[in-house]
């Protein structure tokens, strides 16, 4: 996942090219920790991971790019939805990036403990040790505090955890991922799941079989990241939908091989949210007669989880303190450190993170702990999402002679198709996500939907409550957040902005 919540300064005359500006989306989007939820679905698995990526990833990125474009100034989403809407629903997706990504941080880092559980050389006490509540418990607050220090420390210090975390934890485990898999398909090795073609298309008279995989759509999420570099590329009108597709393509094939990997080695049976990327490492490699590995390979997984949860516990952060510096925030958010991180900001989202982890003791399972959160930051994100695509379609007519370097092709009515298909698709998997998984005993359903909907509710709420409070002697003596282009200071000219 990533966030456009600020904008970083952009080089004035380097120049990204196609191929480099689709890597950057990869690596941005991609991870490996939720291909086992999908491994369930067998061959299917492909059909929801194209459907997702043309209804929602494609949307994502073309119209965040637009957006970006035509309002470059600092704020990203809050900006966006601002200029569309107002500043009380702009804070409303502002809050709901920097929250969901707080509630991801625990799903994030199980998977991290689960990792760690398999360093040892024993695989049947390895899986005991992950499914233990007060081990993953204990390992999430250790590595979300270790990373929050880290990030304390400054850009520079963070930056090199994420980039070489990045590839240690993420790029080689997955190039390992595909090759063993398919090299144990190839060497004719038994599938665990139907190759037949007609498994391809799913069988919709299950509603169940659909429920679990409307969380692909958040797999695709963090796309628009990178649409802040979209006037760094030459011929942007051309250039970016084509490093968009490239990025798309690629990011799909690892996902989709990945995943096929998986549900090759691992039987149905014997995947688990927490530990089948592990299992199905362990297969694989005592196949290959590489089982020395296991424990390399779970550092490295653990490793790369770090460096993600490093890289987003600065990010988000640094976006809401601009957002809040401009005034809609008291000031006691706004306290910096040397390093200019956001100190209080941090400290209090590793405060919800620490309750939010507690969960893992209250429910009945770690895997229905993580099945929680995971929904909860779908939820989350994607009311900021929705947001975000309803913002562009309105600035098509309220803003009608905004320029744009990157626009949408087909008018108007390219907007609603493109906007409105990414809109439907998220509301789409917005509801989805509030119905019990039939694959994964998550206690009594009627408290699972409830935990649900009272947290989502909290957390919409939380952004209104603030706003109604807000005062004037809130804004920051240097903030540096342009107004609104509708606004008064802004001279009026809701076609051309600040």
């Amino acid at each position: 996942m990533s966030t456009s919540a600020s904008n970083p300064p952009r080089p004035a005359a380097k120049k990204l090219t196609i191929g480099t500006l689709a890597i950057m989306n990869i690596v941005a989007v991609v991870s490996l920790r939720g291909l086992p939820a999908e491994a369930e679905y067998g061959l299917s698995a492909i059909f929801y991971y194209v459907f997702a990526a043309l209804a929602f990833l494609v949307p994502v990125s073309l119209v965040a790019a637009e957006l970006a474009t035509g309002w470059p100034e600092k704020g990203g989403v809050f900006r966006w939805v601002g200029e569309a809407f107002g500043p009380k629903a702009a804070f409303l997706a502002m809050f709901m990036l920097w929250i969901q990504v707080t509630v991801w941080f625990p799903t994030a880092l199980t998977f991290a403990a689960v990792s760690l559980a398999f360093v040892g050389p024993d695989q049947r006490w390895d899986e005991a040790l992950s499914a233990n509540k007060e081990f993953v418990l204990i390992v999430v607050l250790a590595v979300y505090w270790l990373a929050t220090f880290i990030a304390f420390k400054g850009v520079d210090a963070f930056a090199r955890v994420a980039k070489w975390g990045g590839i240690i934890g993420t790029i080689i485990p997955a190039v390992i991922l595909i090759v063993l898999g398919f090299a144990y398909l190839f060497a004719g090795g038994r599938p665990q799941i139907s190759m037949a073609w007609d498994t391809l298309v799913p069988d919709f008279s299950h509603f169940g079989n659909i429920v679990l995989a409307a969380s692909i759509f958040l797999f695709y999420a963090g796309m628009e990241m990178n649409a802040i570099h979209v006037q760094e590329i030459d011929n942007p009108a051309r250039n970016y939908p084509v490093a968009i597709m490239l990025a798309a393509l690629g990011t799909v094939l690892i996902f989709v091989l990945g995943t096929l990997a998986i549900a090759i080695v691992v039987p149905q049976q014997g995947i688990s949210l927490t530990q089948g990327l592990l299992v199905a490492y362990g297969d694989m490699l005592r196949w290959a007669g590489l089982a020395w590995l296991g424990p390399l390979l779970a550092i490295a997984l653990a490793v790369g989880v770090l460096a993600g949860v490093v890289t987003w516990v600065a990010g988000p952060s640094t976006g809401l303190l601009s957002v809040a510096k401009a005034g809609y925030l008291p000031r006691w958010w706004q306290h910096q450190n040397p390093h200019g991180m956001a100190t209080h900001i941090l400290l209090v989202q590793a405060g919800i993170v620490s309750l939010l982890a507690i969960l893992f003791v209250v429910l009945p399972s770690v895997q229905a702990a993580y099945q929680i959160m995971s929904q909860l930051t779908v939820i989350l994100y994607l009311i900021m999402y929705l947001l975000m695509f309803a913002a562009a379609i309105r600035l098509r007519y309220s803003q009608p002679a905004r320029p744009r370097p990157y626009r949408i092709p087909g008018g108007k009515a390219g907007m609603w198709l493109l906007g409105g298909v990414g809109f439907l698709a998220a509301l789409l998997a917005f509801l989805f996500s509030f119905i019990p998984p039939a694959q994964i005993a998550v206690g009594s359903p009627v408290a699972y939907v409830g935990i649900l909907v009272a947290l989502a509710v909290f957390f919409v709420i939380c952004p209104f409550v603030i706003y109604a409070l807000k005062k004037d002697g809130w804004r920051s003596p240097d903030s540096d957040f342009a107004p609104f282009s509708w606004e008064p200071a802004a001279g009026g000219d809701k076609g051309k902005g600040a």
